[in-house]
């Protein structure tokens, strides 16, 4: 599914970040990627994810060398064959629920209604239905990190990536998504990579990869 081949990334030609980093996900794996501040880890979650290239190195989605393709090529990818999950939610604060989970599809150029029903059962299935018609900011942490979920859904993709997932959740609201996201996984076959600063939270994947100065823990 991934493949990273000796991944290395250099900032100002004189702060290398990864360092020969190679790793493979397989699919229906839920990948923890751990390491403290600084480590490296957010880094190397945004060049398997396409939205970071590296500096040498080549990153393999599906057989494809995604480090190869030109910025529209990866716009596309990021938008159908990958999902992404941020700490902040990244949702628009003058859209609906609804709006934001179909954020993507419009943004490639596709009719919502064809995915309507799509969206209805996501809603459903992560608990927000009746938030669709609100607004962000009327929501609590945990329903807008769900609707954040079902955006990055909406096109089923591949994979999911997730950047510290539950970190501005309190304790309760921060299990609650990660049995979500395990029960995503169960359920749908659908490859998760999360970065965590949380062994709590990196235990609920089958795989565990600590980074430490930019290179993988043995």
């Amino acid at each position: 599914m991934i493949r990273a081949e000796n991944i290395t990334k250099t900032f100002n030609n004189k702060l290398t970040v990864l360092d020969g980093v190679s790793l493979q996900i397989e699919n229906g794996d839920f990948v923890s990627i751990t390491g403290a501040s600084g480590s490296g880890k957010s880094t190397l979650l945004s060049i398997l994810g396409g939205i970071d290239k590296p500096t040498s190195g080549k990153v393999f989605l599906d057989k494809v060398e995604i480090s190869a393709l030109a910025e529209k090529e990866l716009a596309k990818l990021r938008r159908t064959k990958v999902g992404f999950v941020f700490q902040f939610f990244n949702l628009a604060p003058y859209l609906t629920v609804l709006e934001n989970i179909m954020l993507p599809v419009i943004l490639d150029g596709k009719q919502t209604k064809h995915f309507a029903k799509k969206a209805e059962d996501l809603m459903e299935y992560l608990g927000i239905t009746a938030q669709k018609e609100k607004l962000p900011s009327t929501l609590s942490g945990g329903e807008q990190q769900r609707a954040a979920i079902a955006r990055g859904l909406i096109f089923g993709p591949e994979v999911i990536f997730l950047d510290e997932p539950t970190g501005n959740l309190d304790s309760k609201t921060s299990r609650e998504t990660m049995e979500l996201l395990a029960k995503i996984n169960a359920d749908t076959g659908t490859t998760i990579v999360q970065v965590t600063h949380s062994m709590t939270n990196a235990g609920f994947g089958n795989r565990i990869i600590e980074i430490q100065d930019g290179q993988i823990k043995a």
